[in-house]
């Protein structure tokens, strides 16, 4: 069961996009918002599993809203959900937080199948972005993480060293959680610590950070 909140400023795509999401991930709960002000104050919901946002309804000024809501909301994923096909502005997403792209007029198969890899913990970028250079792809984020240090990865806790161990695993919060037996609103704040001490915008930045660090040997 997830909860997801829908920002769209189309009343007919949210239900559409809500009809789709309760049939494959039934059991959870469903918000919605249809301005980025909406979706600040919805973000706050400590359940939330995953925010699909779309960059064109009013407050985003673009991608300064996802950057927003990410400061707003660290620990929770945001997916881009949009019209835009632009390679530059999905590439940017990514590089600003987002932990995915989803363009709007993919099928809802295709729409579902992106989003279950999202919460499995995985990005997900449409099929025209991946073709790209594979330079061009990843150089923000290795830029990012190669700024991390080890004494910025030191001054996390024991427990956030595992968690970010989980993370690295590619596991989602609410199997962090499990696997730890703690709630998941605990994992959720562990998560936000881990991004701010790493000084990054998101989860896949923080794994990418510690992709060479031995765990056992640190904690």
């Amino acid at each position: 069961m997830y909860n997801l909140l829908i920002a769209d400023d189309h009343p007919l795509f949210r239900e559409a996009i809500a009809n789709v999401l309760a049939h494959r991930f039934g059991g959870g709960e469903i918000i919605e918002a249809g301005d980025l002000d909406e979706a600040l104050l919805l973000a706050d919901n400590d359940d939330l599993d995953l925010i699909l946002l779309d960059l064109n309804m009013p407050g985003m000024d673009g991608l300064n809203g996802l950057i927003k809501l990410r400061n707003h909301a660290p620990a929770v994923p945001v997916v881009i959900i949009s019209a835009e096909q632009n390679r530059t502005t999905i590439l940017n997403a990514i590089t600003y937080g987002a932990v995915g792209f989803i363009i709007k007029s993919l099928p809802k198969e295709q729409i579902c199948a992106a989003l279950e890899q999202v919460l499995a913990g995985s990005i997900y970028l449409p099929p025209e972005a991946v073709r790209l250079d594979s330079e061009t792809q990843v150089r923000p984020r290795k830029e990012q993480a190669s700024a991390i240090t080890k004494e910025m990865l030191l001054s996390l806790t024991r427990r956030q060293l595992i968690v970010l161990e989980h993370m690295a695993l590619g596991e989602s919060n609410k199997q962090i959680a499990y696997n730890l037996n703690i709630s998941e609103t605990t994992v959720k704040a562990h998560v936000s610590a881990i991004l701010k001490k790493l000084d990054v915008t998101n989860r896949i930045q923080a794994v990418l950070s510690a992709k060479d660090l031995e765990f056992k040997s640190v904690y």
